[in-house]
């Protein structure tokens, strides 16, 4: 798994989970974290903010709920 692999996961489905994110790209956290603030530092993707009902409700796993999504105003780059 590389950068541009994450980077097109996210732009192909525009919101996803961490979770989602470690299964169909079958890496942990401690890899992906990295690459996801690369992402974020060049203003490709963003957190997501949690819903008021997941701030309070914490029934689920924490990295079910971790959303990132794609910034709509850029487009995939080479990496």
């Amino acid at each position: 798994m590389n950068l541009k692999e994450l980077q097109d996961f996210v732009y192909d489905f525009r919101r996803v989970s961490l979770a989602e994110m470690k299964l169909y790209l079958q890496t942990d956290g401690e890899t992906l974290m990295p690459m996801l603030n690369r992402l974020i530092t060049q203003g490709i993707v963003q957190k997501s903010t949690m819903t008021a009902e997941c701030q309070t409700c914490r029934k689920c796993d924490e990295e079910e709920i971790e959303f990132y999504e794609w910034v709509e105003s850029t487009q995939p780059i080479g990496i």
